[in-house]
């Protein structure tokens, strides 16, 4: 077992596991630490806790210190270089042509090399533009090319649902996701409906799963047939996931609602 800490270099970010080497940190620290990338700033979101050394990713890398004013001052500093690296790189692409949509700009924190982020729809030629790049920047260029998932996660935005996106506010990492969880949750197959900002099937069809694989075995099936407490029968007609209404058709041809403790007690009873 190793004792670890979880640090995010962005918000809803991946977790990264590191050595603490004996500092002391609290969730929402900020520290410094060597990755693959070179020397960065992240924040603490999991505390100190003991992990089974097979899911660390070896060699683990040391915390170097906790993050002081003055890191924290050329944090900000980036930042702001990262919009005037933007604007400059939006130039240069429109310069050069190329079928590429620039979405983000990163400095590492110490300036070892600047990350660009774009979509494109296929493969794009773009070393004269990292040349242009490298002499303007004066240090190591990288152009990433990332999915329509990574882009809303990175540029947020309202979800069909009115709130923040998930993937930007806390969904840190991205599941598979297929139609048949739209199915097994009774939604309508229309694309406009079951799609988030990205144009992929919304993050919350995997995470919503489990409530619906539970309440659906609560609920009765479409066309099921139930004794009612004053012993007629009734059939049923629909059925609501999301507020656990049930729609029953009697032998008069009346559609009476029924609430899921209602249900629970008729199908008790049958």
């Amino acid at each position: 077992m190793e004792e670890v800490i979880g640090v995010s270099f962005k918000r809803a970010g991946k977790i990264y596991y590191f050595d603490p080497d004996n500092i002391e940190v609290e969730n929402g620290d900020k520290v410094i630490v060597e990755t693959s990338r070179g020397i960065e700033m992240g924040e603490v979101v999991l505390e100190k806790k003991r992990v089974e050394e097979k899911e660390l990713v070896a060699p683990l890398k040391k915390v170097i210190r906790k993050a002081t004013l003055k890191d924290i001052d050329k944090d900000e500093e980036n930042q702001r270089l990262e919009d005037e690296a933007y604007d400059i790189a939006l130039d240069k692409i429109k310069e050069h042509g190329l079928p590429m949509k620039l979405i983000d700009v990163e400095y590492t924190f110490d300036h070892n090399k600047v990350i660009f982020y774009f979509t494109a729809d296929g493969r794009v030629d773009f070393r004269e533009l990292v040349k242009d790049l490298a002499r303007i920047f004066k240090t190591r260029i990288e152009l990433r090319q990332i999915g329509v998932r990574d882009e809303a996660k990175m540029i947020g935005g309202l979800g069909p649902c009115g709130r923040r996106t998930c993937c930007d506010t806390w969904l840190r990492d991205f599941d598979p996701i297929s139609i048949q969880l739209a199915k097994d949750q009774e939604l309508a197959l229309n694309p406009a409906k079951i799609s988030g900002l990205c144009g992929r099937l919304m993050c919350c069809l995997k995470y919503e799963s489990e409530y619906y694989e539970q309440i659906t075995e609560e609920m009765p099936e479409v066309g099921e047939k139930l004794t009612l407490t004053n012993g007629s029968k009734a059939e049923v007609v629909d059925r609501n996931l999301v507020k656990q209404i049930v729609k029953l058709k009697n032998k008069d041809g009346d559609v009476i609602k029924f609430d899921l403790e209602e249900i629970k007690e008729i199908k008790e009873k049958n």
